[in-house]
């Protein structure tokens, strides 16, 4: 059975972090940024059935909800705990074997994996978060923020110049970061 063990805020105002007894996904990382695009996983279609709830973001152990700004917390969370103790965690649909592709090969885009996830998204995953890296068009990095960084505003402007120091720092001074 799947319990909240513990709560945790978020530098997002409207979002939560739900840290969970079991782990939910081993690799990758979920991004629900309204109903519709959840229609295929029975686990996120669920939290979005409770009222208020904007978007789902969940991987290893944690689900990240964002709320309304009408919404208050009380008519979320107590909803949610029910769910997650009623929700068979084997109707999570399964991981992908993860291809690689010719993008992926990329040393570029490599190196900037490399770096983000030993530096960043450990960071980004403590407060609720992720990133992916979307492509690299010559030294112009394209990222986008996933769960409680999707919509957080210091996501949008100090993140991204953090990001971008660093990248310049260790990969390459020429390098450019822009959020999709």
């Amino acid at each position: 059975m799947l319990m909240v063990e513990d709560v945790d805020l978020t530098p997002n105002p409207h979002a939560l972090k739900f840290i969970l007894n079991k782990k939910l996904l081993i690799v990758e990382t979920r991004q629900y940024p309204d109903k519709q695009s959840a229609q295929n996983d029975l686990f996120a279609k669920g939290i979005f059935d409770i009222d208020g709830v904007v978007s789902v973001f969940y991987m290893d152990k944690f689900v990240t909800i964002e709320k309304s700004t009408e919404a208050n917390w009380g008519q979320i969370q107590r909803p949610f705990i029910i769910f997650l103790k009623d929700f068979n965690p084997e109707l999570i649909p399964a991981e992908k074997e993860i291809a690689v592709s010719e993008e992926s090969n990329n040393e570029l885009i490599k190196k900037v994996n490399e770096l983000l996830d030993q530096k960043v998204r450990p960071a980004l995953a403590g407060d609720g978060g992720g990133l992916e890296v979307l492509g690299v068009d010559g030294l112009t990095v394209r990222i986008r923020y996933q769960g409680a960084c999707g919509s957080c505003p210091s996501a949008i402007s100090g993140t991204l110049m953090a990001i971008e120091g660093l990248l310049r720092r260790d990969i390459n001074p020429a390098i450019t970061v822009v959020a999709a």
